[in-house]
């Protein structure tokens, strides 16, 4: 049994992406599940959300102890031994007066992402057409699986109900490794054309991706498990399309700016025809089944999560929230919630009833 990996993920960058997966891992413990935010994107947007300078300057500059992500590769990279433990911190809000240990337990846990990773990027590269056989085809895959068998200890130790991913915009060799383990992939889009040119890109590279696993994977079942190593376990690769979000769209009336209006109207078709190769269906995007949510551009609400260190529908007075901002924090809470509801559905994660 394996913990759900849902990958967030475009090859477009600036569309609000790890601030999705931000405020989704909130939500999701807000609505009971144990959470793993997993960092993959070697430039560590999620990291610097969920935790402050401070420890940020401990982990990478002061922590002679693994904490990151990257650590957890050394062993493999230096090649004397295979991945470690992974190192969890636990998230959890504090009051000005109020002081947690980083190690307290929580249902909030993080997965910490490190510069460093992009060094990761030429093993990786080097060792894809490894997994296809040949005296270091156990190297190769447990190479290429680390991700995946990190993400699924970092649930064992956490007993996490659900892992998301947060992963660096392009198409390199890392994000076809932690796309490899993922079971579903939740694609933001913003409308404009930048964006929906980064959708046609990632349409038949996961096609493509999925398939030269998929040719791994049998090479690996016909290797033998005695070849390979009794405890090499292999993610199936499925990658599997869920739907797209939504964001950063402008509105005056309830209405979208006219700007936007062309954009916004291609991305089911778009959608349609390369990520899930199917024959288009002309839809509006308020029709389309594959739009899990169209989202606000909140404005002032997220420069003020970030200087409060929490997700926008958690502000509080105290925050700054007060007058017209109460209402925007409900509806933030709201339209999150709704979408958290949303993927849960499509990806089989079944949220407790509070």
């Amino acid at each position: 049994m394996t913990t759900k990996i849902i990958a967030f993920f475009n090859n477009k960058g600036g569309v609000g992406k790890t601030s999705l997966v931000y405020h989704l891992a909130w939500m999701y413990q807000d609505l009971g599940l144990r959470v793993v935010a997993a960092d993959l994107d070697p430039q560590a947007n999620l990291t610097a959300a969920f935790l402050d300078e401070e420890r940020l300057e401990q982990i990478w500059w002061e922590n002679s102890q693994p904490t990151t992500i990257f650590d957890c590769i050394q062993p493999l990279l230096k090649g004397v031994g295979d991945i470690g433990n992974p190192h969890l911190e636990y998230v959890q809000e504090t009051q000005p007066s109020q002081q947690l240990s980083f190690f307290e337990s929580g249902s909030l846990a993080l997965l910490v992402g490190d510069l460093a990773l992009s060094g990761f990027e030429d093993e990786l590269s080097a060792q894809w057409p490894n997994c296809l056989g040949g005296g270091g085809q156990e190297r190769a895959l447990r190479v290429i699986s680390a991700f995946w068998r990190i993400l699924q200890q970092t649930a064992i130790n956490h007993k996490a109900n659900i892992i998301l991913m947060d992963l660096g915009p392009n198409l390199g060799a890392i994000n076809r490794a932690a796309l490899i383990a993922a079971d579903y992939i939740v694609v933001p889009v913003a409308p404009d054309l930048f964006s929906l040119q980064g959708l046609r890109n990632l349409g038949p590279t996961l096609q493509t991706w999925r398939e030269e696993w998929q040719e791994r994977l049998a090479k690996a079942s016909s290797s033998g498990k005695k070849s390979l190593g009794s405890d090499l376990r292999l993610p199936q690769g499925t990658m599997q399309p869920v739907g797209y979000v939504v964001l950063q769209h402008s509105v005056r009336l309830d209405r979208v700016v006219k700007a936007y209006e062309r954009w916004i109207a291609r991305i089911p078709t778009v959608y349609q025809e390369v990520v899930l190769n199917k024959p288009i269906k002309n839809i509006s995007i308020e029709s389309d089944p594959n739009c899990l949510a169209l989202l606000k551009n909140y404005q002032s609400l997220m420069p003020m999560a970030q200087e409060a260190h929490k997700p926008m529908f958690h502000l509080k007075p105290a925050d700054g929230a007060i007058g017209a901002h109460t209402k925007a924090v409900r509806n933030v809470y709201n339209d999150f919630k709704k979408l958290a509801y949303q993927i849960a559905e499509q990806t089989k994660v079944k949220i407790p009833q509070l």
